[in-house]
């Protein structure tokens, strides 16, 4: 049996990486099952009945948790998962982990201590957060409020972290690997609207916004409280200047640099996502 003969379950599969993780292994011939509620079977993290049907006959797992692991729960739910996975029979786990997130190094151990071949891909701010996600329509707008003040962020393409996840799902050589992904440089917020404003034509300009008023400002937006919370909670531990460094991950893992936030933000203006 090739080691690309048995299928590839890619959980959070219609995310920003797992999307552009399953758009990979497709391409490179290799079978995958898309992990989330709407796939057939479905899955979902808060039910662990949907657990098993997903897993049959997979070989490896991308991992990715949402919200983030660094939520309530999330700890346990990956040591449940990963008990399973291995069970059933998977040899292969990569793990999307959160960079300079204390909850997110429990599920780290977890996958570590698995006894299977496993990688870590550890990444914090992705650069498509802007135009994939929550802040899309804060650039149509004109204005990114969120926390972080002047703290540089190393901001890493998601088509990146899913290049190196394929890379330890399905090559020789990853095995025991933590790659901490970043991209080439640093950047403020109000450097990379700046940014986005040079691709785009459009002027956009960062808001820094303090704590309990984020949290106010996502409910306003229609973000749950508790999710609202959480996030404004994770920004303020992330963006206090812990990940304001650059890592090598990116070209450990694939042998090039990193794309650079510039290269992002003309391929997205380019898209039309800006308008």
């Amino acid at each position: 049996m090739s080691a690309e003969s048995k299928t590839t379950l890619v959980l959070g599969g219609t995310g920003k990486t797992g999307r552009r993780v399953a758009e990979r292994l497709l391409a490179r011939g290799v079978p995958i099952r898309i992990g989330s509620r709407s796939a057939e079977p479905p899955f979902d993290w808060d039910d662990a009945a949907t657990w098993a049907p997903a897993l049959r006959g997979v070989r490896a797992v991308y991992i990715a948790y949402a919200p983030d692991l660094a939520a309530p729960g999330a700890a346990d739910a990956i040591r449940a998962f990963t008990a399973q996975a291995v069970a059933s029979g998977v040899g292969r786990l990569v793990l999307l982990s959160g960079r300079g997130e204390a909850e997110a190094a429990v599920s780290e151990r977890t996958v570590r201590d698995s006894g299977v071949e496993w990688t870590v891909v550890r990444c914090s701010f992705f650069a498509q957060n802007f135009s994939e996600g929550a802040f899309v329509d804060s650039v149509l707008a004109g204005e990114i409020a969120m926390p972080g003040g002047n703290v540089a962020e190393p901001f890493v393409d998601a088509d990146d972290v899913a290049d190196v996840a394929v890379a330890a799902l399905t090559e020789d050589g990853h095995a025991g690997k933590v790659y901490e992904l970043t991209g080439p440089r640093l950047l403020t917020f109000a450097q990379a609207a700046e940014e986005i404003s040079k691709a785009s034509g459009r002027p956009v300009r960062y808001v820094p916004v303090a704590g309990d008023d984020y949290a106010t400002l996502l409910v306003a937006q229609g973000v749950p409280a508790e999710l609202a919370e959480f996030l404004t909670a994770l920004f303020g531990e992330v963006l206090d200047g812990r990940n304001a460094h650059l890592s090598d991950g990116v070209q450990r893992a694939l042998g090039r640099a990193p794309r650079d936030f510039a290269d992002y933000a003309r391929a997205a203006a380019a898209s039309g996502v800006w308008g």
